[in-house]
Formats: structure tokens, sequence, C-alpha cells
């Protein structure tokens, strides 16, 4: 079965490290929040300018001014920090972010990555994504594998306006956990109960499948 969204922020949440400074994007990641592993001390940043976001609030703890990138409410957590989108960006252009994880429309197996607009359809506008892909160099792009109509999201090349170039390693989908190396997709782990078979049927891009692909774990 494919992953749930709360499933695929807990694989995510797998490849924090103690001391990190982690910058989560509008959607799925912002989710990765709520699974921070216990003993492992990072700082969440959301592009709007604050350092130190916790978990979700309960319905007694909303405060409506306290809000992330997708003007989610949040909480802060001890030793927090509230700042200008200004300087919020300095961090992320300066190279002082950890780990990136964002969402995405298209990923190809070169590492480019379109996240930020869809041809003929109302958008917001890029937000701070170019920017982080730019100024990342450990970045996690989450999405679905496929369209609701079934086409490959991981391309041998996108279609869509680039967000950048050459910048993604590390894909995490609905189907499975894969990393980008010398022009291909490589798959590393598959979800509980999805074959390899389906997640090469669901990759257009190049993909090269290991011997052995382990299921993920959740523990």
């Amino acid at each position: 079965m494919a992953l749930t969204r709360e499933q695929m922020a807990q694989r995510v949440a797998r490849e924090l490290q103690d001391g990190f400074y982690v910058n989560l994007g509008i959607g799925i990641p912002t989710l990765v929040a709520n699974y921070v592993p216990d003993g492992i001390d990072v700082m969440l940043q959301s592009e709007n300018g604050l350092l130190g976001m916790g978990r979700f609030p309960t319905e007694d703890e909303v405060d409506a001014d306290m809000i992330n990138a997708g003007k989610q409410t949040v909480t802060a957590r001890p030793g927090a920090a509230i700042f200008d989108s200004a300087e919020s960006f300095a961090m992320i252009r300066g190279g002082h972010v950890d780990l990136t994880v964002l969402g995405a429309f298209e990923v190809d197996q070169n590492g480019n990555i379109a996240s930020w607009m869809v041809p003929g359809k109302l958008i917001k506008g890029m937000g701070g994504a170019m920017d982080l892909v730019a100024g990342a160099e450990n970045i996690i792009c989450t999405m679905t594998h496929a369209s609701k109509h079934g086409e490959s999201k991981l391309l041998e090349s996108c279609n869509l306006p680039l967000t950048g170039a050459g910048c993604i390693n590390r894909v995490l989908t609905d189907l499975a956990y894969l990393e980008i190396e010398g022009g291909a997709f490589i798959l590393k782990e598959r979800a509980p109960g999805v074959s390899v078979a389906e997640i090469v049927e669901k990759t257009a891009g190049k993909l090269i499948v290991p011997d052995h692909v382990p299921e993920m774990t959740f523990d």
C-alpha cells in the first residue's frame, strides 16, 4: 500500500540528526515537526521567520499569530527565535540550513526539480523554493510517485518550469525512497506491500534497481 502523508513524514524524520537546522516546506514536510525522534535536538526553520518550530498545537494551544510558511498554526519550542523574512532568507541563502524538506510536482533523473508552477493554473508564486534549493546541499523532496491519472512524476526530464537544476539527490514518494546519482534514480527502499514492479512501472526516468530492496520501517 502507498504511504500516507503521516508515514512519509515519519520516514523523513528518520533522516534528522542531532543539532541540525532544518527547513520544512509547505505540505507534507510540515508534518515532520510531529515526528522528531526522542533524543534528537533539532531546530526547525520556517521561511517566514520562525526558528524553533514545535509540533502542531492542540485546540487549547492555538495562537493565530504563530504560523508556519503554509499559514498553519504551530507551536514554538524552548529557545525559539522570531525574526523578519529578510533574516530568514539570509540564513537560507548563506547555507546555514543543514537539511531542507520540500515538495515537488516533478523531479528528473538529473536532479532537476519543478515545484512552483503549472501552466494555465492560478498560482500564488514561487515562494522560497528557489532560494532553498540554491542555498542547501542536503535536500529531501517529498511527493506522490505518480499523478492521479497514473502519470509518473519521476521523469527523464522535467516538463514544467524548473525551480532548480541539478540540486535534488534524495526523493521520498508514497511508493519508495530513492537517491539520484549519475543521471539515474536508485531505488533504496519501498513502501510496505509495494512491489518493485509497481515502482518500475510508475517511474519514467532511468531507474536502477538493486538485487535487494528492503521495505521501509517506522520503528
